[in-house]
C-alpha cells in the first residue's frame, strides 16, 4: 500500500514538473514565434521599399562579415590551440590560459579604442606624420578602420577564443597512439597537424566556429559604429528611424532564418561522419620548437592576444586615469548600479528556471521533456535584436488590449504596463541567456548518482524535497558558474538593451555606446574598463580550470 502511494506521488510529481517545464518552454519560445509569424504579415509597401534600397546591402554585408570572421577565428583559434597544446616554446604554458583573455572585451569596446588609436587625429597617424614629415592625408595612404574589414578584425580578435577553447580541448583528448603513429611514419609537425590532428578536431572546431558566427550576427554596436549596414543595424533603424515595427519584425524574421540556416549547415557539414579515438591516459609528447620556429610560434600567439586584450585595455586604463574626474562621476555609479541590478536579477531568475528545467529533465527524460528543454535553451543562438523585437510585439499587443478594455469599461487609460519596463528587459535577458544557466546546472546534475534520488525517496521525500535537501547542496559549483556566466553576459549585452530598456534607464554598455557614438571615448573609458574587468571573471575561472587539467 505504501509502495503504491509512493509511486502515485512520484507520478504526480513528475507530471507537475513536466507541465512546468513545458510551460516555461512555451513562454521562452513566444518571442521567437512572434518574430517568425511576422513573415506572414502584410507589409508589402515597406518591404518592397527595403528590398529595393537596403536589403541587398544588409545581406551582402552580413555574408561578407561572416566569411571574414569565419576565416579569421578558424585560423587563429585552431593555430594557437595546436601550438600551445602540442608544441613547447618559451611562454607556451602561460599562453595556454592567456589566449582566453580577449573573451573579456566586447567587440564594440575594441572598435571604440582602435578608432581612437587609428583615426586621422589618433596617436598612430600623428606619429607617422611626425616621423615622415607628412602634412596632409593626401600625402600618404592609411587604411580606414571604419569599414567592413575593420569590423571583421574587431570581431575576429574577440571571438577566436571560442574556436581556441574547443579546438584545444579536442587536441588534448586525441589519442597518443594516433599522433605517435603519424610521427613514426615520418610526418613532420605540420604534416601531423594537417593530416591527423586537424581532421580529428574538426567537429570541435566547427562547433566553436558556429558560436563565433552567431555572435557575429548578434553584434550591433561594432557594425553601427563602423557604419556597416547589416541586419542588426537594419532592424534598429527600421523600428526607431522609420517607425515601421512590422517591417522590423520581418527583418528580424529574415535574420532568424539566417541563424537557422547556419545551424542546419553546421549539422549538414558533419553528416553521418563519426570520429573515434582510443582512450589514453598518457600525455602527448610535445614538439620542442627552437630558434626561429620558437620565435615564430611565440609571435603567432602573442599578436592576437596583444591586439585583442592588452592594447585596448591599456588604452582604456590610460584614458580612465587621465580623465578620472569626468569618467567616475555620479552618472557612472548610477549606470553601474543599473547594470548590477539587472544583471543580478537576471542571474537569479536564470538560476531558478535553469534548475527547474534541469531537474525536470532528470526526473523525466522523455522526448517531450528533451524537446521542451531544447526549445527553452535555443535563445542563445538568437541575436539580441531579434529577441527584443519578438518581446515588444506581443507585449505591445497585450498592453494595447488592456488599455482598450480599461478605456471602454472604466474610462481609464493604463498606458504601457509591460512594454519598456524592467520586466520586459529581464525577460529578454532570460530568453537570450537561459541556455547558459541550464547547461551548467544540467552538467552538474549528471554528476550526481541516481542512487541518491532513490535513497531520498525511500526515506519518504518527494521530488521537490529531494531537490532542495539532496541536490542543491551538491550543485553549488554549477550554480555559481551559471550565475557568473549569466551575470557577465548581461553586463556586456547591448543590442536588446538598446531597444527594450525603460526610458531614462541606461546601463554601462548603453552609456559607453552613447558616448562613443558622440566621439567622447575618454568619458566612456571608465565604463568600458569596468565592463572588461567584469568580463575577466569567467575568463579567470576558465583559466584556473585549464591549469588544473594540465
Amino acid at each position: 500500500m505504501q509502495i503504491s502511494q509512493a509511486k502515485e506521488t512520484q507520478r504526480a510529481g513528475l507530471s507537475a514538473w513536466t507541465i512546468v517545464v513545458i510551460a516555461i518552454a512555451i513562454l521562452i519560445a513566444l518571442p521567437i514565434v512572434a518574430v517568425l509569424s511576422g513573415l506572414f504579415a502584410d507589409a508589402r509597401s515597406v518591404w518592397q521599399h527595403l528590398a529595393s534600397t537596403v536589403l541587398t546591402t544588409y545581406i551582402t554585408n552580413s555574408l561578407w562579415l561572416m566569411i571574414w570572421v569565419a576565416l579569421g577565428v578558424t585560423i587563429i583559434g585552431t593555430g594557437t590551440a595546436w601550438l600551445v597544446t602540442l608544441c613547447r616554446f618559451p611562454g607556451s604554458r602561460i599562453l595556454t590560459w592567456a589566449l582566453l583573455l580577449p573573451l573579456a572585451a566586447p567587440a564594440y569596446i575594441l572598435a571604440y579604442t582602435y578608432t581612437d588609436l587609428l583615426d586621422y587625429f589618433g596617436p598612430v597617424q600623428m606619429a607617422l606624420r611626425s616621423w615622415f614629415g607628412w602634412k596632409a592625408a593626401k600625402e600618404y595612404w592609411f587604411p580606414n578602420v571604419r569599414s567592413l574589414w575593420g569590423a571583421s578584425v574587431m570581431l575576429i580578435l574577440v571571438l577566436y577564443p571560442y574556436v581556441y577553447l574547443l579546438a584545444r580541448s579536442a587536441f588534448l583528448s586525441q589519442s597518443v597512439c594516433t599522433l605517435e603513429a603519424s610521427r613514426s611514419l615520418g610526418c613532420s609537425p605540420w604534416q601531423s597537424f594537417r593530416k591527423v590532428a586537424l581532421p580529428l578536431a574538426r567537429p570541435a572546431i566547427v562547433a566553436g566556429l558556429s558560436l563565433a558566427l552567431m555572435e557575429t550576427l548578434n553584434d550591433y554596436a561594432t557594425v553601427q559604429f563602423f557604419e556597416v549596414s547589416t541586419f542588426t543595424t537594419g532592424i534598429y533603424r527600421t523600428w526607431f528611424g522609420m517607425g515601421e515595427r512590422l517591417a522590423a519584425t520581418q527583418l528580424a524574421a529574415f535574420l532568424m532564418i539566417f541563424i537557422l540556416a547556419l545551424i542546419w549547415l553546421e549539422k549538414l557539414s558533419r553528416g553521418r561522419v563519426q570520429y573515434y579515438q582510443s582512450a589514453s591516459s598518457s600525455p602527448v609528447q610535445k614538439y620542442q620548437l627552437r630558434g626561429l620556429r620558437s620565435i615564430a610560434a611565440l609571435m603567432l600567439c602573442v599578436v592576437p592576444l596583444m591586439l585583442g586584450f592588452f592594447v585596448p585595455a591599456g588604452v582604456l586604463l590610460n584614458m580612465a586615469m587621465e580623465n578620472w574626474q569626468e569618467t567616475f562621476d555620479q552618472r557612472f555609479w548610477n549606470f553601474a548600479t543599473n547594470s548590477l541590478t539587472v544583471s543580478g536579477i537576471a542571474a537569479l531568475v536564470a538560476i531558478g528556471i535553469g534548475m527547474i528545467l534541469a531537474y525536470g529533465l532528470r526526473l523525466n527524460r522523455s522526448r517531450i521533456m528533451r524537446g521542451a528543454t531544447s526549445v527553452a535553451s535555443m535563445g542563445y543562438a538568437v541575436p539580441g535584436s531579434v529577441i527584443a523585437v519578438g518581446i515588444l510585439v506581443p507585449l505591445g499587443l497585450f498592453d494595447n488590449a488592456i488599455d482598450s478594455w480599461m478605456r471602454s469599461t472604466f474610462n481609464i487609460s493604463t498606458g504601457l504596463l509591460l512594454s519598456g519596463t524592467i520586466f520586459a528587459l529581464i525577460f529578454a535577458y532570460l530568453v537570450r541567456f537561459l541556455a547558459l544557466s541550464f547547461s551548467s546546472i544540467d552538467a552538474s546534475l549528471t554528476n550526481i548518482k541516481p542512487s541518491l534520488d532513490d535513497a531520498s525517496r525511500s526515506l519518504g521525500f518527494g521530488a521537490t524535497n529531494t531537490l532542495f535537501r539532496v541536490h542543491v547542496p551538491l550543485l553549488w559549483k554549477g550554480v555559481l558558474a551559471a550565475a557568473i556566466l549569466v551575470f557577465v553576459d548581461v553586463m556586456k549585452e547591448l543590442s536588446a538593451t538598446l531597444i527594450i530598456r525603460p526610458f531614462n534607464f541606461d546601463t554601462l554598455a548603453v552609456h559607453v555606446f552613447n558616448l562613443a557614438s558622440d566621439e567622447r571615448l575618454a568619458e566612456a573609458s571608465g565604463s568600458a574598463l569596468a565592463i572588461v574587468l567584469v568580463g575577466l571573471i569567467p575568463v579567470i575561472l576558465l583559466s584556473w580550470q585549464m591549469e588544473r587539467q594540465q
